[in-house]
């Protein structure tokens, strides 16, 4: 009897420290931790980044923070690597996180995600910051799950919608060029895709792909020089080097629409961007769910994010004489 009342008076004060608590302030209550359900197991996981940008640092970053707060600092860790661009350090480090046998492997980015899954048929892995998975996985019958030990989330906003906004931005416009990385599948595959949108709306339409880094000056005078406006889709090359098609864009008084809000900032006029925030945050959410609560990641959906939004850099948009309509947001110049 005696034991009986004792834990009714420990369960009655850890009830009054919690109320404390709550009344400390709103953000205590959304922070926590659900330590509850891991039952004191330190997860180990593995993130390969594919390059160095804003868009897939946000991505990364969004990931570890949700973990973080589900699941308390103690009881996660990470072991954060980048490629450089380079898809064999990609392979590289993915191999090594299957050495480590980690419990979970995020690969952010296209080769990020190649890489992971030729590494291991076992181990699961997400995506984030991938276009198409159709495209990543060679899967020509893709319909949204992959049905082994990958899913994740894509990154693409919807084309059709951002065709009809480079329209609404320029409706005297004749020809479009298309600027992208040829080594970045996904980049082709969106180039493919928003071609006919842009030639149902009157454009005429033409693809400008550079191999890699040391070319995208000289494509991108090429593109600049013989387009009236240029599209650059979700590219990890192209998200790199915005200073050096800035530049040159500039100097053609040449106007950029972009596929993200990234490239949008170091190159463009205006895009309509998902938050890679919430992108990683999603993507961390779906990490919970299979480490946590048992979730079969071969038959998991591959997620969106939420929400997409208009945005327009105001100052180059001045400085083209750009009228933009109501419905946007805008962003600042990197």
């Amino acid at each position: 009897m005696k034991k009986a009342k004792k834990i009714a008076a420990v369960a009655l004060a850890a009830a009054s420290m919690s109320l404390a608590f709550a009344g400390c302030g709103g953000s205590a209550e959304s922070s926590k931790a659900d330590n509850s359900s891991t039952d004191g197991k330190v997860y180990n996981i593995g993130i390969c980044q594919l390059v160095q940008h804003e868009a897939l640092d946000a991505a990364t970053k969004g990931f570890k923070d949700y973990l973080t707060e589900k699941l308390g600092a103690d009881n996660v860790k990470f072991d954060e690597q980048n490629a450089q661009g380079d898809s064999a350090t990609c392979a590289t480090i993915c191999n090594q996180f299957v050495s480590s046998n980690y419990d979970l492997i995020l690969g952010n980015g296209t080769a990020a995600l190649q890489a992971a899954y030729t590494a291991t048929p076992n181990i699961p892995i997400l995506g984030t910051s991938i276009t198409d998975y159709g495209t990543a996985l060679d899967k020509s019958d893709w319909n949204g799950v992959s049905g082994m030990n990958v899913s994740g989330t894509t990154d693409l906003a919807p084309l059709d919608q951002q065709a009809a906004m480079l329209k609404e931005l320029f409706p005297n416009a004749k020809n479009v060029g298309i600027l992208y990385c040829s080594a970045e599948a996904n980049s082709k595959y969106q180039s493919d895709t928003i071609t006919p949108y842009f030639k149902d709306a009157g454009y005429t339409v033409k693809s400008y792909s550079f191999a890699d880094s040391n070319d995208v000056a000289a494509v991108a005078k090429t593109a600049c020089d013989e387009s009236d406006v240029l599209y650059i889709p979700t590219d990890n090359t192209a998200a790199s080097n915005t200073g050096i098609i800035d530049n040159v864009a500039t100097a053609a008084k040449t106007p950029i629409v972009a596929g993200e809000e990234g490239i949008c900032k170091g190159c463009g006029v205006a895009t309509l961007s998902i938050s890679y925030d919430e992108l990683g945050r999603k993507t961390g959410e779906m990490a919970y769910n299979i480490l946590v609560k048992g979730e079969d990641i071969t038959k998991m959906k591959v997620e969106a994010a939420p929400n997409v939004t208009k945005e327009y850099i105001k100052d180059r948009c001045d400085t083209y004489g750009i009228k933009v309509p109501d419905g946007y947001t805008e962003i600042k110049a990197e």
